[in-house]
């Protein structure tokens, strides 16, 4: 783009130019998920995948929050929240990650959601039974399911 620049500055003058335009310009994340979301081959019947990432950078704790769109084996970043904390991510964050989603895309271009087993709660179950949002959640080794029809509680393995 440097050597392109309609200018009497060399390249490396315009080079420094974009850098600091870039390093200045602060682009909207609606504009980034809706670039991304509009050049998805596919935008109904979509597989959404929820999944955390925890690490460190000096001292600083790195807690993100993601959610992407299975495709072709892969799934594709579309929406993210940075987590001010170590540690897993609660109801309200992921319920408004979904809710985010689905006022940009709508919520009739979602098959369903795939999760890890952090992924459980009540609140959060129900806000996506309330939505008709399918789920398919990894469970934990020591889960437990409640059978009405014996009226007691079993471990699902």
């Amino acid at each position: 783009m440097a050597n392109a620049f309609d200018s009497n500055a060399t390249a490396g003058s315009s080079f420094r130019r974009i850098q600091r335009f870039m390093a200045d310009f602060d682009l909207p994340m609606k504009l980034i998920f809706s670039f991304i979301f509009s050049i998805l081959p596919e935008k109904g019947n979509l597989v959404l995948v929820l999944d955390r990432t925890n690490w460190k950078f000096g001292s600083s704790n790195i807690n993100i929050l993601m959610l992407g769109i299975y495709y072709k084996n892969i799934a594709i970043p579309i929406m993210f929240r940075i987590l001010d904390k170590r540690g897993n991510s609660d109801t309200t964050e992921r319920i408004e990650l979904i809710r985010q989603f689905i006022t940009w895309f709508g919520r009739d271009c979602i098959n369903c959601l795939l999760a890890d087993r952090e992924f459980v709660g009540h609140h959060w179950l129900e806000f996506l039974n309330k939505n008709n949002i399918r789920y398919y959640i990894r469970l934990r080794k020591n889960f437990k399911v409640f059978c009405f029809d014996r009226n007691q509680e079993k471990p699902v393995f």
